[in-house]
């Protein structure tokens, strides 16, 4: 696992000790950044189940200013920190350890929105769509930002949810991309 493209491009990184987290491979990591991306001039990210913090990362080396990483399993927070120091990675970034539906409630009483959600929750788990409509009421996503959900390539996501529409959609094997962004309003 390696940072894929960037001011960090090469970098190895380190994956969570044990089977409890399923890391982005290099080739759907590159395939989400090209369809959001693939640089940023800028913004702020939030990687909500982080892992070994690869997404938000990144993010990061492609030119986000700043990411939030949340994940509950504390032995992920301390993953997320060690790839950080490899990176050299000390300004524009917060870590935290809880869940996602607390961490959004905490997000939304800090009055914060997002250019790039990063929603990779285990397979077995999955609440994308709470999740996703959790976002939307809360506006905790920028009118131009994306979200991208990583899903097992089997779980049909809507393609509206709330002010949300799925505006991407594909599929790597057994691994699923989509895509969300705010539905336009009309004239």
């Amino acid at each position: 696992m390696r940072v894929v493209s960037g001011q960090y491009k090469g970098l190895q990184l380190k994956a969570v000790p044990g089977k409890s987290t399923r890391p982005t491979t290099d080739k759907v990591k590159e395939a989400i950044f090209n369809m959001i991306g693939p640089y940023f001039d800028g913004g702020i990210a939030l990687d909500l189940f982080a892992g070994s913090g690869g997404l938000g990362i990144e993010s990061l080396s492609r030119g986000v200013e700043k990411a939030i990483f949340v994940d509950r399993d504390s032995k992920a927070v301390h993953t997320v920190h060690e790839n950080l120091r490899i990176c050299k990675i000390e300004e524009g970034v917060e870590v935290y350890r809880n869940d996602a539906e607390r961490a959004l409630k905490a997000i939304m009483k800090r009055g914060l929105q997002f250019d790039y959600i990063f929603l990779d929750p285990p397979y077995k788990k999955q609440q994308l769509v709470k999740l996703l409509e959790i976002i939307s009421q809360q506006k905790l996503l920028k009118q131009n930002g994306m979200i991208m959900c990583e899903h097992s390539s089997d779980i049909q996501l809507p393609t509206f949810c709330g002010d949300l529409e799925q505006v991407k959609y594909e599929s790597y094997g057994i691994i699923a991309v989509s895509i969300y962004c705010f539905i336009e309003p009309h004239e």
